[in-house]
């Protein structure tokens, strides 16, 4: 049953092609459908969790934009903001994925159907009751030009309304280049009360993982909530002057893409519903690590009742 909090999101989605086996791609035979996409996943994180969650979109109108359409359908994810678009292919990806649960992802999503979407699309009505937006560097990636000006709108609704706004680097370096990704970052970071970013990548951004960067970063540009993931070294978050930490759930990883996702939806569910700063990692750690037990971009994502039974016994639920 859905909360009363609602949560938006607008990406792309993509069909993901999972291996059969593991190792390099070319020695793989056969691939197994799926969907995927950053925002996309996030948007399913929160909907399974019990949040009310919208996600704005634009898909192909073929076989496999149907596929996603129906998909996020049965998600339960606010649709009305999704439409399909004539003479755009929807895009791909395939996964590699290596014996100790690493990856790699090759994209075909070149003229992307999400490349029609306009400022002006962004309406104020969109965010009735909404409560939280997220945003990821990957829709900024696709048109680092058009999309930043669409997310300014966003922001722009955000704070006529007061809506906080949460954001994911997700850097896709095969999408722009992190100079690119810098530029805009910063651009973006003064409007951000969320800072949701791997140790990783905020090193790429800032050029160190320092705390006394890290504070500099969140204080410089007022960054109320500056979330580090670390994996398997858990997550930590810096909170007016304070670090607050938390210690990852030990699993047996088989799949981390969409960990980060999860942990994001995780997060952003204690978020909204008032748990403590060292809650919400805990919680969005829980959410993070069942995610790895999965092979799939959003299939290991948790319902609210796993997510609680895991995080108290340390044992995945059997699905």
């Amino acid at each position: 049953m859905s909360s009363n909090f609602g949560v938006f999101t607008l990406g792309d989605a993509m069909i993901t092609l999972n291996p059969s086996a593991t190792g390099p791609l070319r020695f793989v035979p056969n691939f197994e459908r799926k969907v995927g996409g950053a925002e996309f996943n996030f948007a399913i994180g929160c909907s399974r969790l019990g949040l009310r969650s919208k996600w704005m979109s634009r898909i192909g109108k073929d076989e496999f934009g149907r596929f996603i359409y129906n998909f996020a359908r049965g998600e339960g994810l606010d649709m009305d903001d999704v439409a399909f678009v004539e003479g755009y292919s929807t895009s791909l990806n395939f996964k590699e994925i290596r014996e100790d649960g690493s990856g790699k992802t090759f994209y075909y999503r070149h003229q992307s159907p999400i490349l029609t979407l306009q400022p002006n699309d962004i309406t104020e009505k969109m965010f009735d009751q909404i409560h939280l937006i997220h945003i990821t560097g990957v829709f900024l990636a696709i048109d680092p030009v058009k999309n930043v000006e669409i997310i300014k709108r966003v922001i722009e609704i955000a704070q006529q309304k007061d809506i906080p706004v949460s954001f994911d680097p997700n850097i896709r370096l095969k999408l722009w280049t992190i100079e690119e990704a810098r530029s805009v970052y910063l651009e973006l970071f003064p409007y951000v009360d969320i800072l949701l970013t791997g140790l990783d990548e905020i090193r790429s951004i800032i050029g160190t993982e320092s705390e006394e960067a890290l504070v500099d970063l969140a204080n410089r540009y007022k960054i109320d909530q500056l979330v580090i993931k670390d994996g398997a070294n858990g997550s930590k978050v810096y909170h007016s002057g304070v670090w607050y930490e938390k210690e990852a759930f030990p699993v047996r990883a088989v799949d981390t893409v969409g960990s980060g996702d999860g942990f994001d939806a995780g997060y952003i569910y204690g978020y909204l519903h008032g748990l403590s700063l060292e809650e919400r990692l805990k919680f969005a750690n829980g959410v993070g690590a069942i995610v790895t037990t999965v092979s799939g971009d959003n299939e290991g994502l948790p319902y609210l009742e796993e997510v609680s039974s895991f995080i108290q016994n340390k044992t995945v639920i059997e699905r």
